[in-house]
This record gives structure tokens, sequence and C-alpha cells, in this order.
């Protein structure tokens, strides 16, 4: 097969790979997408999105949808422009429409080009009435965050790490289709299909904390401890991720029981300033929804996220003697005991 054969589109060819199969029954038992739909593929041209652009190609006479793709240039490398243009160009060759972001200088970090390059997907996906965006993101690196969420320190939430679905600000959906997938799987799908994969150099760049976890940390574990640890790590996320979902549910709903006044009326749950505690329905719960609520009440007056400690000041005043009151919050908060209320007073 011929490099030109490769990038061939989806209707000369008819491949149907395990990885096809699994991919379809994925999307299908997991109701990530509709027929029809408009969907815009996230394609850096690496191994992870091109398997994915491919393979959604692959399956479109099925399912009806119309693709496009975005790539997201962030003028970090001298050759970004090429490969931005490589990407145009296999997506010229699949018959794909094509859009392109600039950034407007190089970004400094890999929190700051994450949070630009979804904001230029979401306009993107705005501007031309897409319902949803989905990205390359596989089960490698549902593993990679999960360590590196653990080594910075997180509960649950952050050890759920990458999950299949999102919705954006806009209402958009960003959609995770590969997370049972390994970058191994990937990599040997493009070389199956002669899919011509851009080399991304700042990949193998160690002053990046992910790449450090994906060129020593993963392998170490994978030759000491387990072959398999990418997968197992995936799946461990994907439990904690229904758990969240269960917790965070359990522990709105005793946020309600707890905010009704002695009157009856529920309080306000959105106001920060105007938010009442009742202790004694607290001190019934476990602790683990004891936490979840103070969370959920920080994290309305606390705009940067709330700390395990600030947490644990509000999980003391449940017991607290009456009068008890934390230090201030940042913003100036501060929570009082008054009888068997705790109230969140702007100072």
């Amino acid at each position: 097969m011929s490099d030109k054969r490769s990038l061939l589109p989806k209707a000369d060819r008819t491949p149907w790979t395990p990885l096809h199969a699994k991919l379809h029954r994925t999307i299908r038992s997991r109701h990530l997408f509709e027929r029809n739909q408009r969907l815009l593929i996230a394609v850096s041209g690496g191994q992870d999105s091109l398997c994915l652009i491919k393979i959604l190609l692959d399956l479109q006479p099925k399912w009806g949808w119309y693709l496009s793709i975005a790539h997201c240039d962030h003028c970090w490398r001298s050759d970004s422009q090429a490969n931005a243009k490589h990407v145009e160009n296999l997506a010229k060759n699949w018959s794909v429409s094509f859009y392109l972001r600039t950034a407007n200088e190089p970004l400094k970090s890999e929190a700051a080009a994450r949070n630009w390059r979804y904001q230029a997907l979401s306009a993107i996906a705005q501007e031309n009435q897409f319902h949803c965006i989905v990205t390359g993101h596989t089960a490698s690196d549902r593993a990679e965050t999960l360590l590196y969420n653990l080594i910075r320190g997180t509960g649950a939430d952050g050890l759920q790490a990458l999950t299949w679905q999102r919705l954006l600000d806009n209402s958009i959906l960003l959609v995770r289709p590969l997370l049972e997938i390994t970058r191994m799987q990937t990599g040997q799908f493009c070389q199956d299909f002669l899919v011509p994969v851009w080399e991304d150099s700042t990949n193998q760049d160690l002053k990046f904390a992910r790449n450090r976890i994906r060129q020593n940390v993963l392998p170490y574990l994978q030759e000491n401890f387990n072959p398999q640890v990418e997968s197992v790590l995936a799946q461990t996320a994907e439990i904690l991720q229904a758990e969240v979902e269960y917790l965070e549910q359990a522990a709105y709903q005793l946020r309600k029981e707890a905010m009704v006044t002695s009157t009856g009326e529920e309080g306000n749950l959105y106001n920060p300033y105007s938010i009442k505690l009742n202790r004694r329905v607290l001190q019934k719960a476990p602790l683990a929804l004891q936490r979840r609520v103070m969370r959920q009440v920080l994290q309305e007056i606390i705009q940067s996220g709330c700390t395990f400690e600030q947490i644990e000041k509000l999980i003391a005043l449940i017991s607290a003697p009456n009068r008890s009151q934390s230090d201030p919050f940042p913003g100036g908060a501060i929570a009082q005991v008054q009888g068997d209320w705790i109230y969140l007073k702007q100072l």
C-alpha cells in the first residue's frame, strides 16, 4: 500500500479493524454521538488525533455525521506553520472542511495553551453550528493525568482524570471517544494505514511535567510493576468518575437539606454571602459528604478554587462551640457559628 493510497477519502476504502469495531461500540453504548450530528474534530497532526479522525471518517457512512477538522497553532515551535499546513493537506485529501486558529503570541505554559485551545475550538464550533468538539485523548492520557493530579495532591475528583464528555461554557459538548484505547494502539493503527503522523518535538521536552510522567514514570511502572499500568490506571479513573458523580449528587441533596431555614424556607444556594448551614443536619452525614458540601460552598466564594485546609476549617465548625469562627478566606469571607447554624459572611 502506498502513501498516496493511505490518504484516499473514506469512500474509496472500507476497512473494519478491531479498533473500528471498538470505537463504534463505545460511541453507541455510551451515547457519545447521535446520528447526523455536526462534529468538529481537533487534530494536532499527532498519532492520537489522526487515528481518531481516520476512524470517524470510516464510520461516517454508518452514522451520517458531518465532520470537520480544526487545528490550533500554539506558535511554540519553529515548524508549527508547517505542522498546520500538513493537517490542512490531510483535510483536503479527505475532502473535509478545515479550520485554523493561530495564537497571537507564543503561549508560556501547558495550562495557558490548553485554555486558549479550548477557547479557540469553542469559537469555531459556535460560529459554524457544530454540536460537539471531539478530541483524541486516550487511555494513556487518562493514566498520565491521574498520576499528575495525584502527585500534585487531589481528591477523587482529580483522580477521575479525563471524562468521556464535558459541557463547555457555551453549551457545546466536548467528547473524548478514545479513552479506552492506548497510545500504543493509535500508533500501530497509523502505521498499519500509513497515516502520516507529524512528530511534535515538544512531546520529548522533559521540562514539561506530563512528558516526564510519559517518558520516565510510566515506563518505569510498566517495567517494574505492571505492563498494563496505563489501562489499569485508566480503568481506575473510570470507576472514580461514576463514584464522583454519585457523591456530588448526594452532597447537593444534603446541602439543600442543610440550608433550609428555621421557617422552612430554603436558603439561597447560589448567593455565597447569604449562606447558612444547619450543623445538626450536617452532623448526621458521613464525613465524605460533609467535605463535598463545604467544598461546593467554598467554590462559590473562592473563585480560584479551594484547598483541603480551607474545607477542613469549615468542617471543624460543624462540632465547634457556639460563637466560634474561621479565619478569613480569600476574598474576605468568614464563617461563624451561631447556635445550630454556620453563617458565611462577607467582611
